[in-house]
């Protein structure tokens, strides 16, 4: 059954969701800038004791770079998957899904082998005073790796660090059922979401994290596919964009700016108040489960994001007369909309080079000059991955000589 079957009932509006979903095959530029944008904070985040991680929006509210990379693979999701759900029906949709399961899932298992290994070589080498397997925790895998290889490749055994893949792979594995209750109700798909989420936020739904411990998976995917399929929705259509308004313009402020004292680590230090507020409503701001004012938080700063770079993402795009800096920013833009458009192996690499560039700032000494340095260096990569990935994915060999 595909979204333009004319069995379907009124309802359940097939039409209208097949030219949604035909539409969403157009890529959006807004969708690739701020995942660029988040690829960057998310190296910058993942770099032990890295001073520009005091200025990563995570200090200053209570969501972070893990709400932008989730929400847009929700509407990159709508883009890749639903026009293959809408024109060949829900069983190549699905497995189309189940085939970019099968990509993270391997991504996942190697980016943990891989950082397992260097961390490992690190130690052996006898160069470095830190202990780097232990920094990662890895010592549980290394003291038993034959139970925990069996973990690992099972996801019973999901080490921190290694936690937002399989938590997307979860998710994308969702896809199929919630594109079929939207085929059946979009209230009924929205019910069952959120009703997933509520379960989350009363553990009742997680997976374990490793089997000598209660501990759950960092990121529950239950929680966090809320937000993905908020992402989904809007992409495809099913939830209606908001207007442009100046009184949501100012509610979206409030809430950003009045999560700042209750969220920046020098105002809740110097403020008793927050600190007892925080420990009382840590279920509302809690990542693991994706609390409730995470999501609000989120939504307010997506929003003023989408009314700055205006329709289509107008905004962003500077004129082709305005310009020596208008030049500049036209081929920065471009090298962050390609660093979005290559999400997963820049995502992959970013993680791995994180811990190299952690110990590069070892050796080198934490000074503004050194990880401003590193830093920059580890942006370079990036957007040479996603130029090659980028380049790999065009099959060059396949076109005609000219």
């Amino acid at each position: 059954m595909s979204l333009a079957d004319p069995t379907l009932t009124a309802r359940s509006q097939p039409a209208k969701d097949h030219s949604v979903a035909a539409s969403a095959a157009i890529r959006d530029p807004r969708l690739d800038f701020f995942r660029g944008i988040a690829m960057f904070i998310i190296l910058i985040a993942h770099v032990p004791g890295n001073w520009l991680a005091l200025w990563i929006p995570a200090r200053f509210g209570f969501s972070d770079a893990t709400e932008i990379f989730v929400f847009c693979s929700g509407m990159a999701s709508a883009i890749a998957f639903g026009k293959v759900f809408a024109q060949r029906g829900w069983g190549l949709g699905a497995a189309r899904v189940a085939f970019r399961c099968w990509q993270v899932y391997w991504a996942h298992i190697g980016l943990f082998l891989a950082i397992a290994m260097t961390m490992a070589a690190l130690n052996a080498s006898g160069a470095f005073e830190r202990d780097y397997v232990g920094q990662l925790n890895l010592y549980p895998f290394f003291n038993n790796p034959e139970q925990n290889l069996i973990g690992l490749m099972t996801l019973t055994y999901v080490p921190n660090y290694f936690d937002i893949l399989p938590m997307y792979l979860v998710i994308l594995a969702m896809m199929p059922a919630f594109v079929a209750l939207v085929w059946v109700h979009r209230g009924l798909a929205a019910l069952v979401v959120i009703t997933i989420w509520a379960f989350a936020q009363a553990d009742i739904l997680y997976f374990p994290a490793e089997p000598w411990s209660a501990r759950e998976w960092f990121f529950n995917p239950f929680g966090w596919q809320l937000i993905f399929f908020t992402g989904f929705a809007l992409m495809s259509g099913w939830l209606p964009a908001p207007p442009v308004d100046r009184r949501l313009v100012v509610l979206a402020l409030v809430i950003v700016l009045g999560t700042v004292p209750f969220a920046h680590f020098r105002l809740i230090g110097a403020w008793d108040y927050a600190q007892l507020w925080r420990a009382q409503y840590d279920l509302l701001i809690a990542k693991t489960d994706f609390g409730l004012l995470r999501y609000v938080h989120f939504l307010a700063l997506a929003y003023l994001a989408w009314v700055a770079v205006g329709a289509r993402g107008a905004r962003l795009i500077p004129s082709e007369t305005g310009g020596a800096l208008a030049a500049l920013w036209r081929r920065s833009l471009a090298v962050i909309m390609k660093v979005g458009q290559q999400s997963l192996a820049v995502f992959i690499t970013s993680m791995y080079l994180a811990r190299l560039m952690g110990a590069v700032l070892d050796v080198t000494g934490r000074n503004h000059l050194s990880m401003l340095l590193v830093n920059l260096l580890g942006a370079l990569v990036l957007v040479a991955v996603a130029y090659g990935a980028g380049w790999f994915k065009s099959q060059p060999w396949r076109k005609a000589k000219g």
